[in-house]
């Protein structure tokens, strides 16, 4: 940003041109510098000498703070405006012929670093499923960049019931992610992610899924590809996921299919 003097730098990853109505938009030329910025068009402008690629903002963006206080200021004035960076701020600045640059990011190497958009439910979803994987470009688990977070006081995890005296009632848990404070009493979770607190109940069966804080699943109950939000009580015999018809009755269902069940809903 230093170096090339400029108003202002925008991060910008590069991507399918596919992926254009879903963020905004960066066109730059062979320099770098930003000659358009377009909040999530049908028909984007891509990289020069790449027809099938776009640059997508990161929404990250580096000011000069002279600069960002009077753009602020003026834009606060506008009855016009939207008030947002990526619809009015960065637009008018391109119109006043000040300069903005793109950052390509990526590392010493040129590789592509990690960056997700997750703007969408879809995108939130797969973003989450990643995480899951063997060896995630994203590892929560990486000892040479540990993430530092809060973490609730809940006690460890457990699983009860070996299927030794009812057959069928197994507490198992296969390719997840399980948070503190989970009890899997019973029931079968496979490639899910439980945040704190979750309990999973006798004969239940969670797959492809990402449930919230302390979520209960009642028993019998069959969630797939689904998105739980905080504080939902799943009852007995539910299923979630498996009719998707069924399921836009109750719930939201997003595009490739991910039925979300709103925090706090009550389900009867």
């Amino acid at each position: 940003h230093r170096e090339q003097n400029a108003d202002l730098t925008v991060g910008v990853v590069e991507m399918d041109k596919s992926k254009s109505k879903h963020l905004g938009v960066v066109e730059a030329d062979a320099a770098g510098r930003v000659t358009g910025f377009y909040e999530k068009p049908a028909e984007p402008k891509t990289i020069p000498g790449k027809p099938d690629k776009i640059y997508g903002s990161m929404g990250i963006y580096v000011f000069n703070q002279s600069v960002l206080m009077q753009e602020l200021l003026q834009d606060s004035k506008s009855n016009k405006s939207s008030h947002d960076f990526g619809k009015d701020i960065i637009p008018q600045m391109l119109k006043k012929g000040m300069k903005i640059m793109a950052f390509d990011f990526r590392d010493k190497n040129k590789n592509e670093e990690y960056w997700r958009d997750i703007g969408t439910i879809d995108a939130y979803y797969e973003a989450n499923m990643e995480l899951i994987q063997v060896n995630p470009t994203f590892n929560l688990y990486d000892q040479e960049w540990p993430l530092r977070t809060f973490q609730e006081q809940y006690p460890p995890v457990k699983t009860v019931h070996a299927g030794d005296k009812e057959e069928g009632r197994v507490g198992l848990v296969l390719d997840s992610i399980v948070s503190e404070g989970c009890v899997v009493s019973g029931g079968r979770v496979q490639r899910s992610i439980l945040s704190p607190n979750v309990r999973i109940n006798s004969y239940s069966e969670v797959y492809d899924s990402i449930l919230m804080e302390s979520v209960h699943v009642g028993r019998y109950a069959k969630i797939k590809r689904a998105i739980i939000d905080k504080d939902v009580s799943i009852p007995q015999g539910m299923v979630i996921g498996y009719d998707l018809k069924e399921d836009k009755k109750k719930f939201f269902v997003s595009e490739s299919g991910i039925v979300v069940v709103a925090k706090g809903t009550e389900i009867k």
